[in-house]
């Protein structure tokens, strides 16, 4: 019996074909591939989990099997490994013979004398499924979260018009033509109890305030590009309304404020001067900045709509959903959504509207 190192070669003979078992037999990919891009070498993992022959995946460029939205990062990496830069968990997608969608886990090693690269891929299809849904339950519930935050903070601000209202009553009570004292004591303690409910109520609406704006991100911001990525979403809408855009940021091109915010404000308001247009006109929609006497940074935009009666619609102009028309479009969130974009970060809103003249929204941010 030879002997080469203290091996026997009949140990390496079977050795051989321990190796030549663990390829076959591995669940995960493994391949070889060359530095041309076609398979040279595939376990029959490879032809199981992808649903071609071996001929048809020799035959054909690796790419074509990888789905078409990863293509291009799959074709850079493995120009890097023709560099000579290993791979490591470097994930893609690639697409089954009955066109299902994969997602496999790669490390991939280059030989470069052999102009050959060495892989394996595991399978990880189950995982990302199980990431999506839970990225999808996750988002469902920050959803709920922020319509409870929003809920919270409409409900405590909403209770403190009656609770001023309350302190006002009292403000008016003359309390020298009582005379019982039993009388005065129960309006001393009422009194006292609203001023504490005010001051809670405050406080409390001071605190959502300031954990809204730490969870607002600010950057500055360009006016011109929020307005133009709004309209490009919006495109149709505005061409089949035939609407008259007149825009001019010259006084004020950038503000310090929430991008997501800052769109939604243009998304809303644009969207309403078109949807309450006034019949058989159409929409002409001004938007631009100033400042005010105060040297604050404003945003106005107005129209030539449909308007409001102020004397009815008052301090629910921004409230949830109230509906102050008959369309079918109107849900009452819009103009609400506008409202806490705006207070969140420190600013405020005002309008001026008559019916059948139009509205003028006038943004303050907050310095």
């Amino acid at each position: 019996m030879i002997r080469n190192n203290g091996y026997s070669e009949e140990y390496k003979i079977d050795t051989f074909n321990d190796f030549q078992n663990f390829f076959d037999l591995s669940p995960d990919l493994l391949c070889v591939a060359g530095f041309d891009g076609f398979f040279k070498r595939i376990n029959p993992a490879v032809s199981k989990l992808l649903g071609y022959t071996n001929e048809e995946l020799m035959s054909r460029p690796i790419n074509e099997f990888v789905y078409y939205d990863d293509q291009n990062v799959t074709e850079e990496v493995r120009n890097d490994l023709r560099k000579k830069t290993p791979l490591f968990n470097f994930e893609n997608r690639y697409l089954t013979k009955n066109g299902a969608i994969i997602w496999l886990l790669w490390t991939s090693l280059p030989i470069e004398k052999d102009n050959l690269v060495y892989a394996i891929a595991k399978n990880i299809t189950h995982k990302k499924e199980l990431e999506e849904e839970r990225n999808l339950q996750l988002g469902e519930l920050i959803k709920i979260n922020n319509e409870y935050k929003q809920l919270t903070y409409t409900s405590a601000h909403d209770l403190r018009s009656p609770v001023n209202n309350l302190l006002a009553v009292f403000e008016l009570l003359d309390t020298s033509t009582i005379s019982d004292e039993e009388t005065l004591e129960y309006i001393s303690i009422l009194k006292s109890t609203s001023e504490s409910l005010k001051q809670t109520l405050n406080d409390y609406v001071a605190v959502l305030d300031r954990k809204n704006e730490l969870n607002a991100a600010v950057e500055e911001l360009f006016f011109q590009n929020a307005l133009d990525e709004v309209l490009l979403s919006i495109n149709s809408l505005v061409q089949n309304s035939q609407a008259t855009i007149n825009v001019n940021f010259s006084e004020i091109e950038k503000i310090t404020f929430n991008n997501a915010y800052l769109k939604s404000i243009f998304l809303n308001l644009v969207t309403n001067s078109i949807k309450y247009t006034k019949q058989g006109h159409n929409p002409i929609i001004s938007i631009y900045t100033k400042k005010d006497e105060n040297g604050s940074k404003q945003l106005i935009i107005s129209d030539n709509g449909i308007g409001f009666d102020m004397d009815k619609v008052k301090d629910r102009i921004f409230g949830l959903h109230q509906k102050f028309n008959d369309n079918s479009d109107s849900n009452g969130i819009g103009l609400y959504l506008v409202y806490n974009h705006i207070t969140n970060l420190g600013g405020h809103i005002t309008v001026e509207s008559e019916i059948n003249k139009g509205a003028k929204f006038t943004i303050t941010f907050k310095d």
